[in-house]
This record gives structure tokens, sequence and C-alpha cells, in this order.
């Protein structure tokens, strides 16, 4: 059995790895939902009450969720890896947040970076390559997902939910290849974006293998 196989099928797991990623993701980009809270909103727990959490939040967790389901589909599905795909996810990401189509039209910028993202009139022509050298590489497989991801937030194509659509095609990328996914814990966030400022593909790609080894060691205890 394959590992995106043995997700789809063990509703245990697959409960743990949507509510953990959710969690997890949205919690380094700020939200204050706590796990059981996270978890509460994504399964429909009607016996834990969530008190003064702001609306964005609760979108931001079932978002999420489909977004990851998006990313299954797409797998189980064998769609190729394209710049429909990246969108869709980000709209999906952001939906009921911010109404959000399509690449950027408006220059951001990062907080808590030096690095500022192109113009936004140069996003089309970076992406087609991004998902053109993306499909084309044949780096090692950590090696690949360590660089794309920086290249990825360094572009930050949308003009909201780069890091959560990033984070996603690691994903996307560790199960098309048959690897358990990487977590990024938020307790790991300031390493996490240090390693994403100095653009340190070698020691971000060993991270990566060890998440994702570590969770390999986690599906065993479900079953795997």
């Amino acid at each position: 059995m394959n590992v995106l196989e043995f997700i789809l099928t063990n509703k245990d797991y697959l409960q743990d790895l949507i509510t953990r990623s959710t969690y997890h993701s949205n919690a380094i980009e700020g939200s204050t939902l706590t796990y059981a809270e996270t978890y509460a909103i994504l399964y429909n727990d009607n016996s834990f009450k969530i008190k003064g959490k702001e609306p964005r939040e609760i979108y931001e967790a079932i978002n999420h969720k489909k977004a990851l389901e998006l990313v299954f589909d797409n797998l189980q599905n064998e769609k190729w890896f394209d710049d429909k795909f990246i969108k869709k996810i980000n709209e999906i990401i952001n939906r009921d947040i911010k109404d959000i189509e399509g690449y950027r039209t408006v220059q951001v910028f990062i907080r808590g970076s030096e690095h500022i993202p192109p113009e936004p009139e140069k996003i089309p022509n970076l992406m087609n390559y991004y998902v053109y050298n993306y499909n084309h590489s044949e780096e090692d497989i950590f090696t690949k997902i360590a660089r794309y991801h920086i290249e990825f937030e360094k572009i930050h194509p949308f003009e909201d939910g780069n890091g959560r659509t990033g984070r996603l095609l690691i994903t996307h990328e560790l199960l098309k290849n048959n690897l358990p996914p990487a977590i990024i814990e938020k307790e790991d966030r300031v390493k996490y974006f240090e390693y994403l400022s100095n653009s340190n593909t070698t020691n971000l790609a060993n991270w990566f293998k060890e998440l994702s080894n570590r969770e390999l060691e986690r599906m065993k205890r479900f079953g795997y």
C-alpha cells in the first residue's frame, strides 16, 4: 500500500494528518486556534465550544482542509502540476476571506523579511518558468522540494496565503513520490523562516527529509 492510499483509507490517520497540517500551517501564519478548536471546526465536534475567535480563523481552518483535499484529488486522478492547480489551491485557501483569483496585481511585502517580492507584472512569466523548471527538475527529491519552496516564497505570487499554499505544494510533491508528508510545526516557525530568508536549500532539504521520516514513524503507529 502506498502512502496516499494509506492516508485515504485510514480514517484515524487521515483526520490526524489533516488536523495537524491545518493547525500548524495556520498557526505559523498567526492563527490563535488551539489544536482542539481546529479539530472541532474540521470535524463538527459539537461537544467543544469555540468562543472569542475571529471568523477569519475559522474560515482559514475550513479552507486549509479543503485545499488539502484538492491535493489528494489531484494525485488520485494523476492531474498535471500546473499554474491552474497552484491558483486553485490559493483560491480555496482564501475563500470567504479574500476573493482572490489568480496571481496578485499589487506589490506585496513579507513581514519580517528584507526580501522584496518582484513587481506584479513579472509574476506570470516567473511562474511559467517556475512550473516548467519544477516539472523538469531531476534533483534529489528533498533538494528539489526545498529549492522550489524557497523560490515560490520569494516570488510570493499571491496577494495572501503564499505560505499555506507553498506548504501544501510540499505535501503534494512528497505524496507524489510516495513519501510521507513533512509537517512543519509552529514551534519551529523561527527556524523555518530563517532557512527561507537565508535561501538555505541544503539545511531545508535535510530538515524536510527528517520531518518526512518522523511522519513515517507516526504512520506506523496508525498501522502503516
